[in-house]
């Protein structure tokens, strides 16, 4: 596989023309998806995809990094676009995790012919006063503070509930794959949230988007209602007893949901 391009890893189905890509969070890599996967091959091709500087696109990370040290949301939604280039993938349906989720948005701004449809989980429309502390205190502290402290400390506030002690896991055991470097760069991002999805609030794309939240994603619940009840392309389903990364904490409820809106489309 070319260093010129982030890793990715591609499943064909013998007779679907439906491609599903995955995007994950910050921190996470493809391999959180594990739980998706014999699912949406049964149905779809799917292409799985390591952000920079995460899983296995690090060797990418280093080269493109003389490009561009900063990283920007349109910087990673390119890096998407130009693996649907090298695959020859017109279009595809999107599904996207936590930050994921403003990723794929993001693209959909760049290239709107290239997404079908969204699916969000966990999805990220706004940081309320409680998350927005908790960045700026990252933020003051990220040159002295291990950022795997922080790291844990984001995962227990954003999953704090018995339950989700395995996304906390996993989430947590991915991101010891990134350097200290990798991680200030993907934070930094974080300041560019609030305006940029204000932006795509006031601006609707005609696009099926499914938001699947769990019920108890209590950070980021309130703002997903607030978009949906206003864009009338998008709905939200809500997963009971299920946390922010619902893909993990209740994968069955997800993979159904997710595959029937996708097949509709």
């Amino acid at each position: 596989m070319s260093n010129s391009l982030l890793f990715h890893r591609t499943y064909e189905h013998e007779s679907s023309a439906k491609w599903v890509v995955f995007v994950h969070g910050a921190g996470g890599s493809s391999t959180t998806w594990f739980k998706q996967i014999a699912a949406f091959r049964k149905n779809f091709n799917v292409l799985l995809i390591d952000l920079r500087g995460h899983g296995r696109s690090n060797h990418f990370s280093q080269i493109k990094e003389f490009i561009n040290k900063q990283y920007s949301f349109k910087v990673v939604s390119q890096d998407i676009i130009d693996v649907l280039d090298h695959l020859n993938i017109k279009s595809a349906h999107f599904v996207g995790m936590s930050l994921g989720t403003i990723i794929i948005r993001n693209l959909a701004e760049l290239a709107q012919d290239r997404v079908s449809s969204m699916v969000l989980a966990g999805a990220i429309t706004r940081f309320n006063f409680r998350s927005q502390f908790l960045i700026k205190m990252g933020d003051m502290t990220k040159n002295i503070m291990p950022y795997m402290w922080l790291y844990k400390l984001f995962s227990y506030v954003v999953m704090p509930q018995k339950s989700q002690k395995e996304s906390r896991h996993i989430f947590t055991r991915e991101a010891k794959k990134l350097c200290q470097k990798e991680f200030k760069r993907w934070f930094k991002l974080a300041a560019d949230v609030n305006p940029l999805m204000r932006y795509f609030k006031d601006k609707e794309l005609a696009i099926p988007t499914l938001y699947v939240m769990g019920a108890n994603d209590y950070l980021f619940m309130k703002p997903v209602e607030e978009m949906v009840a206003v864009h009338k392309h998008s709905q939200l389903l809500q997963i009971p007893e299920c946390g922010h990364v619902c893909n993990i904490d209740r994968p069955k409820e997800f993979n159904k949901h997710a595959i029937d809106f996708i097949a509709a489309q």
